[in-house]
């Protein structure tokens, strides 16, 4: 804190308020204030008209999560229900001040962290800020399994998803709630080649949006059908760009055959399976279990 907004607190006479910055994964950034006019800090326009207040924050010197809770209006000016339900908010960065409104330059970075739960109802969203120890809380370490424990495409998987034939562009042709779409058909991608893959929005209101797919099947007369886990949530309708990128079930099978990356495979195919640690002796010969390959 500097010396100047100290001894502002410490003068008993205090003209101090809140300011929020939320920068969401996909780089939009919005700021907003409980000050009942505009306030300019860091060069950045921060609102008065978003009605956005929020509850005191839980803060320690250890390594417990620090966390508070923002409530405010939605609005198309400000934050908006369908991009909430369309998930852009997930995660984004929060950055909260202290601020002396008489004085902007006189201000203080009093929460860091990001948002968690979200939640909306009769045009009001709460939202659930989370400090940057919220990190130390998700398991670490390598995980012994049959399975690729790696993300198709990542650094440990180590796969180049610009290879030809491992995706493909296309505009929508019919879309059935964002959730199933059907294509006259695809050429030079066999039945199944997308499942486990990934459906990402390239143009229009949902672009930047995906989900996972769930089948890829050819239907009657030849049609091709994507359908996916959970729907895209905005106008994915006839026209809208689309990638689709082939899937991966795991297998060390799979890695070798289709992605001929066996060299990267992340799982572990010899381990034996749980059966093999209830074997028991046999009355006739000796019982070694067989190869485990």
């Amino acid at each position: 804190m500097s010396a100047a907004l100290e001894a502002h607190l410490a003068s008993g006479h205090t003209t101090v308020c809140h300011a929020w910055r939320i920068t969401r994964r996909d780089g939009v950034t919005f700021a907003f204030t409980d000050h009942d006019g505009d306030l300019v800090i860091e060069g950045q326009v921060f609102r008065a008209d978003s009605g956005l207040s929020a509850n005191a924050i839980a803060q320690s010197t250890g390594l417990s999560v620090d966390n508070t809770e923002a409530i405010g209006a939605l609005s198309d000016a400000a934050i908006r229900e369908d991009e909430i339900e369309q998930g852009r908010f997930d995660g984004a960065e929060v950055v909260s001040w202290l601020v002396n409104w008489a004085d902007p330059a006189q201000n203080w970075v009093q929460f860091r962290g990001s948002i968690g739960e979200l939640h909306r109802a009769d045009g009001v969203f709460r939202a659930e800020l989370r400090g940057l120890t919220e990190a130390l809380n998700r398991p670490l370490g390598r995980v012994f399994q049959k399975p690729c424990t790696a993300v198709l495409g990542d650094r440990a998987c180590g796969f180049d998803m610009g290879a030809p034939g491992y995706s493909v562009t296309l505009d929508v042709v019919e879309s059935d709630a964002g959730r199933t779409f059907i294509w006259p058909a695809l050429t030079g991608f066999e039945k199944g080649w997308f499942t486990r893959g990934r459906l990402d929005v390239l143009t229009g209101p949902a672009k930047g949006l995906w989900s996972m797919v769930k089948h890829d099947r050819i239907g009657k007369r030849g049609v091709r059908v994507i359908e996916l886990w959970e729907p895209v949530r905005g106008d994915v309708g006839a026209g809208i760009s689309v990638k689709l990128t082939a899937g991966c079930d795991k297998r060390a099978e799979t890695c070798r055959v289709k992605f001929d990356n066996f060299l990267n495979f992340q799982g572990f195919p010899d381990l034996p399976g749980e059966d093999w640690v209830m074997a028991v002796p046999k009355s006739k010969g000796t019982n070694t279990g067989g190869s485990r390959r």
